[in-house]
């Protein structure tokens, strides 16, 4: 692997001049602050089809659920922003041509939705902008420190005591 560059300490990214109370709030801005920068490169992939990120989720969810589809609540606990609001993401897909939505036969009140030819469509022409930008996120990581990046990620998206409260 080549030599990469030095990265900007977040001070120094951020602007701060006073040191982090702790490496623990150093570590979880830093978390948050490359969710963000990371998050920005691929609205700028996605955007310009008229998607926003989380319209993008929706609809790769939907493609990875296959014909059956999936219901409301299962696309919002697939998704990678929670704070997304499904049903809104859902209308404006809708309307687009994007996805279907039918009321389940046996219980009425389950609604499916499956994704459209369209919506088929507009994710095969967005695959390969869209690899393009996963590699260029961490194409600066050997393949081991991608492992270990995602390991440690998920170390910490994993439920700890204080989550019951």
């Amino acid at each position: 692997m080549p030599d990469r560059p030095a990265a900007a300490s977040l001070l120094d990214e951020l602007q701060q001049t006073r040191p982090f109370r702790s490496d623990a709030q150093e570590a979880a801005l830093a978390l948050l602050r490359t969710a963000s920068v990371v998050a920005r490169r691929f609205a700028r992939v996605v955007e310009p089809t008229g998607l926003s990120l989380a319209q993008y989720n929706v609809l790769r969810i939907l493609r990875g659920a296959g014909p059956d589809g999936l219901p409301t609540l299962a696309i919002r606990d697939r998704m990678i922003d929670e704070g997304s609001t499904v049903t809104r993401l859902l209308d404006k897909l809708e309307r687009a041509g994007y996805v279907s939505r039918d009321r389940d036969r046996p219980d009425r009140r389950q609604v499916l939705c499956r994704i459209a030819p369209k919506g088929s469509e507009l994710l095969a022409t967005l695959d390969p902008v869209v690899d393009a930008a996963d590699e260029s996120a961490t194409g600066m990581l050997s393949p081991e420190e991608r492992r270990t990046l995602i390991a440690l990620l998920g170390a910490i998206r994993a439920p700890q005591p204080s989550d019951s409260r």
